[in-house]
């Protein structure tokens, strides 16, 4: 299957979680392509209007997977305006993982990945399954438990 693993990384962490979960499903005998989202300058949480610097192309892929960190108990805008500007996903196999630093409930990683998903779905994009990864305590463990979680969905 062709995967395309997508992912917006202010600081590197949720790209390193891509990393991981591309080398697990190659070993599983995918072809898999990792890209990043990458906008022009800062953006801030509240910002309109983002302009890209390198914006993946998902055509050619099967499968996608898209990753983000939460920002402001929020999808990160970056992540959010890409997917707004996704034209389809109309028959493609989608799952989508975010990356938090408070472990508490209510910092948002529920409501990124609602995000996530509704635009995903207005898409026609068929969702089959999503985690939330949490960066304090076990950190290790729990990307490995998502790395299985998601390479075992395709």
């Amino acid at each position: 299957m062709e995967i395309g693993i997508i992912v917006y990384s202010k600081t590197g962490n949720t790209y390193s979680v891509a990393e991981k979960l591309q080398k697990k499903l190659k070993a599983d005998g995918h072809s898999v392509e990792l890209g990043e989202v990458k906008p022009v300058g800062d953006v801030k949480p509240d910002i309109k209007n983002i302009t890209f610097e390198n914006k993946p192309d998902i055509d050619t892929y099967d499968a996608v997977i898209f990753g983000s960190p939460v920002h402001a108990f929020s999808l990160a805008p970056a992540m959010k305006e890409y997917l707004n500007q996704i034209q389809s996903l109309e028959g493609k196999k989608v799952a989508c993982y975010v990356t938090k630093g408070l472990p508490f409930k209510s910092t948002g990683g529920k409501q990124a990945i609602s995000q996530m998903t509704e635009i995903i779905q207005s898409k026609g994009g068929n969702i089959l399954g999503t985690d939330i990864l949490v960066w304090k305590g076990g950190k290790l463990e729990n990307i490995i438990k998502l790395v299985d979680k998601l390479s075992a969905l395709f």
